[in-house]
């Protein structure tokens, strides 16, 4: 693989880590290079009327084989001579799925929010009018340093799935995107924090999935919202990730309805994500207590948890909820169904698991402080042992149920559905 970087210093020095779990630490160092040259490399080109930032016309600043490294996730630790220091986030897939819990890092997502250069999907220099439409993988991460939402999102899952020697395999949301056999013979497929961007493909690709007996966990709100096109660039495939959000300005609007890259609940095309989630996005942002409602569930055993129990401050930013206003698959069993109050109006925030006719499980967390509250890294409001401890343990047994094939043999849903899910009209979206 190529790196890319840019510096004003006379020299940088890449180091290389892949992260898991060794012993009490989350990382280990792969190889070290010598100090390296530094340059500063050719400005971004800006495409006007989409906004596309792009740094293509590069050059590489080293060249790394991977052939012998493990399989899994990696931080390319960049330390120019200045003292400055930026990361760079890359997957390595193993050779084959099968038999295997397949963690699924959402670069489609870290690039939404990238706005290296002045641009992201939700805003430019004026704001949300001058947003870029489409944007680049041929460009840093300006937030994370550099590592964009891996670290907090992402991370404390990774290391807890290699703790517990769970037999794991990784994969970016762009491969779920290109290889239709990516997940052939998966027992599991994580999704992590927030991965809120889905081209039709990779929707395809889990729903696929499950419908064959792959397990799959949403371990964030707001999954599966936003749907995107992917498109080459001078440096290869599916490097531009093209999301207008408002249907009437995609060009394909009214000629090629099936490519528009708005909403998945929205027209033209509506396909609500919560047929493969179980839940809906509702909103954001929030601050709440996890409070749970069914504390027999397989999932909360040893916990100690029981019904009324809070987790504080666990429920937020954003968050789902099971509404059968919408298409739902059945039975789905809700384990924690959370009061909120967001923007002025009352809700809830539910925890949910459904099992399909395949025998797959599928979980929906309904928050996206799930991932953070594994290493404790969620900041102010969801912290210390009294949050960590129990969503540690739901998590283990997750991902030992699922890395043992299709749940739902072993652990059938129960329909149980709070009485005000039972929503006789769909509320319309809250985006």
């Amino acid at each position: 693989m190529r790196l890319f970087a840019s510096t004003t210093a006379p020299s940088l020095t890449i180091s290389v880590f892949r992260i898991g779990w060794y012993g009490g630490r989350t990382c280990r160092l792969i190889t070290t290079t010598d100090p390296i040259p530094g340059i500063r490399q050719a400005d971004p080109t800006h495409t006007a009327g989409v906004n596309t930032i792009s740094a293509a016309a590069w050059q590489p600043t080293a060249t790394f084989s991977t052939g012998s490294w493990p399989p899994g996730n990696y931080l390319f630790r960049l330390d120019a001579a200045d003292g400055n220091h930026r990361y760079v986030p890359l997957t390595v897939r193993g050779p084959g799925a099968a038999g295997r819990v397949v963690i699924l890092n959402a670069v489609t997502t870290w690039q939404a929010y990238n706005a290296w250069g002045g641009y992201s999907l939700y805003h430019g220099p004026r704001g949300f009018a001058d947003r870029a439409r489409v944007v680049s993988f041929d460009r840093p991460y300006d937030y994370g340093d550099g590592a964009a939402d891996f670290t907090g999102n992402e991370m404390p899952l990774v290391a807890l799935a290699e703790r517990l020697n769970v037999p794991v395999d990784y994969a970016t949301d762009v491969d779920l995107h290109s290889d239709p056999h990516l997940l052939d013979g998966a027992r599991a497929v994580i999704s992590l924090g927030h991965d809120e961007y889905y081209s039709p493909a990779m929707r395809a690709a889990l729903t696929t999935a499950r419908d064959h007996g792959t397990n799959l966990a949403f371990l964030g709100a707001n999954a599966v919202y936003r749907r995107i096109r992917l498109d080459p660039s001078p440096v290869g495939p599916d490097r531009l990730e093209t999301a207008y959000k408002v249907a009437q300005e995609d060009p394909v609007y009214g000629h090629d309805d099936a490519q528009i890259t708005a909403n998945w609940p929205s027209p033209p095309h509506a396909d609500p994500e919560s047929s493969l989630t179980g839940g809906m996005y509702q909103r954001n942002p929030v601050h709440g207590d996890m409070v749970i409602t069914r504390p027999q569930s397989w999932l909360l055993a040893g916990t100690g948890l029981t019904a009324g129990a809070r987790l504080p401050g666990l429920i937020g930013s954003e968050y789902d909820r099971v509404n059968l206003a919408y298409p739902t698959p059945r039975p789905i069993e809700v384990i924690a169904h959370s009061p909120i109050t967001c923007r002025g109006a009352q809700d809830s925030s539910d925890v949910s698991y459904y099992t399909a006719a395949s025998g797959a499980g599928v979980f929906d967390s309904g928050t996206s402080a799930w991932v953070c509250a594994l290493a404790d890294v969620c900041g102010p409001g969801a912290h210390g042992p009294a949050i960590q401890v129990p969503i540690t343990q739901i998590t283990t047994n997750l991902l030992t149920a699922f890395a043992a094939g299709p749940a739902g043999r072993a652990h059938p849903a129960t329909d149980a559905i709070p009485a005000d899910d039972r929503a006789a009209t769909a509320p319309g979206e809250a985006n």
